[in-house]
């Protein structure tokens, strides 16, 4: 009976189980087939909403929302170790979609931005509560299978989206009823996902404070005692923790090479999802209310080839840590002369692959900062150091919205908006560049340095 039970270990007791389960999670909270459409959804016949409403009122909540709730959610996250937060995600997934279907007029539509924008700062959760619950051997394995759910799952509802849509003559209103049956499938999977044991960043307070607890419950001769005990614990719990964070961060961002890799992470996500965001208000102004544009067919392959990118740049071999910056220098100028052309071009075509060359480009360059980022970080510090960058972004967002979207002394066209976007992108290619090329020649300078010194400590009768 032991042999039995020990080789019919239900594989939910396992890394399996959990990794499934995440992964159908993944891919049904990410197969989202009105997303590539949602422009034509909220300006056309559905919503009735205007361009400039869509474009000044309701897509700057989820910029602003998400500057608000990052930190939150990223502390609360590790608190309460994942899993209610996951639950949450789903939860307003499910209600963001709801909000779109049934709601009227810009109030409903700022709402369901409001509530998408907390189910991405959970995302988070997402990313972190794999690696509480399986061991650290199998941390590659589970990251590439929930990483790849995510992007198939995206993948897959955009080429759905555009099938339906071209082949099918279906309604955006169904693609929307679609989307809102896949996040509830997410949400009822997220209920089953296992309850980690513990925190990734904050490992061992939960049992520590679990100690204490018990100990007060021994000792306390009054309750009242005992809550102002418990209370005051608290507080000192909260005090040790935000100053963990910041001594953390002190140090994960006293190195000059990590630093630009965080730069280019936090200021090149903050150009990508602010593109990302007002695109498909750029398609409806180069080709109005164009039932039959191939949003959904773009967004699939530009996905795809991200993904594709992100694979093969993790077989380069290259001197990373040497020409690391000089890349993102030269690749990011190619992001700004792709966006150049997108505010350029009347032509649907050429801003369609314009921007699968943008999407491509971030998705390699973006890897690239993440495993040079990780290689010189513990563990526990990956949530915290992501979760900052991603703060940043948000802020830098906010504020490339609030001046570029939000001025009204400005007004500007959504063709402006890109010209500045791509003179965004130029701004940081030659920050890189300039950098990169510094970098290069001062290591080939202290390579040629070390080789003359180590040239003159041979003996002489080694000389020729």
């Amino acid at each position: 009976p032991d042999i039995v039970r020990r080789h019919y270990m239900p594989c939910y007791a396992g890394w399996v189980g959990p990794t499934v389960l995440l992964c159908i999670y993944g891919f049904s909270s990410m197969m989202r087939p009105i997303e590539p459409f949602m422009a034509e959804f909220f300006t056309g016949s559905y919503k009735n909403l205007t361009t400039e409403q869509v474009t000044k009122q309701v897509l700057p909540v989820w910029t602003y929302s998400s500057l608000i709730l990052l930190i939150p959610v990223l502390l609360v996250t590790d608190l309460l170790r994942y899993k209610p937060v996951i639950i949450l995600q789903g939860l307003t997934y499910v209600t963001t979609f709801l909000l779109i279907l049934f709601g009227s007029g810009v109030g409903s539509a700022q709402l369901a931005l409001f509530s998408y924008s907390i189910a991405m700062a959970a995302d988070v959760a997402y990313i972190s509560y794999i690696y509480s619950v399986v061991q650290p051997s199998y941390y590659q394995r589970v990251t590439s299978y929930v990483r790849g759910a995510n992007l198939l799952g995206y993948a897959v509802g955009a080429l759905l989206a555009q099938m339906l849509v071209s082949l099918g003559g279906v309604s955006l209103y169904c693609l929307a009823f679609i989307t809102l049956i896949s996040v509830s499938g997410a949400l009822i999977t997220s209920l089953f996902l296992p309850m980690p044991k513990s925190s990734l960043f904050f490992k061992g307070t939960h049992l520590a404070q679990e100690r204490t607890s018990d100990e007060d419950a021994d000792d306390s001769e009054s309750q009242d005692f005992n809550i102002w005990v418990k209370s005051v614990r608290a507080a000192k719990h909260v005090e040790r923790m935000f100053r963990r964070l910041i001594l953390d961060c002190k140090e994960c961002y006293s190195s000059v090479a990590v630093l630009f890799f965080c730069i280019w992470s936090a200021t090149g996500t903050c150009g990508f999802y602010q593109i990302e965001g007002y695109v498909q208000l750029l398609w409806v102004y180069i080709q109005p209310h164009n039932f039959t544009a191939y949003n959904g067919g773009v967004a699939a392959i530009s996905t795809l080839s991200g993904a594709a990118a992100t694979v093969a740049v993790g077989h380069v071999s290259l001197e990373w840590s040497v020409w690391g910056e000089l890349v993102l220098g030269v690749f990011t100028f190619l992001i700004a002369g792709a966006v150049f052309l997108m505010a350029l071009t009347d032509n649907i075509w050429i801003s369609y692959i314009c921007y699968i060359l943008c999407k491509t480009i971030y998705m390699q360059l973006i890897t690239i900062c993440t495993f040079q980022i990780a290689k010189t970080l513990s563990r526990t510090r990956y949530a915290l150091v992501f979760g900052m960058n991603s703060f940043f972004g948000t802020v830098l967002q906010s504020v490339l919205t609030a001046i570029v979207i939000n001025t009204k002394s400005l007004q500007l066209t959504i063709i402006e908006q890109f010209f500045i976007y791509a003179s965004y992108f130029a701004a940081i290619s030659l920050l890189f560049i300039v950098r990169g090329v510094y970098t290069v020649l001062h290591m080939k300078r202290s390579g040629a340095g070390n080789q003359a010194e180590r040239a003159t400590d041979l003996p002489e009768g080694s000389h020729l």
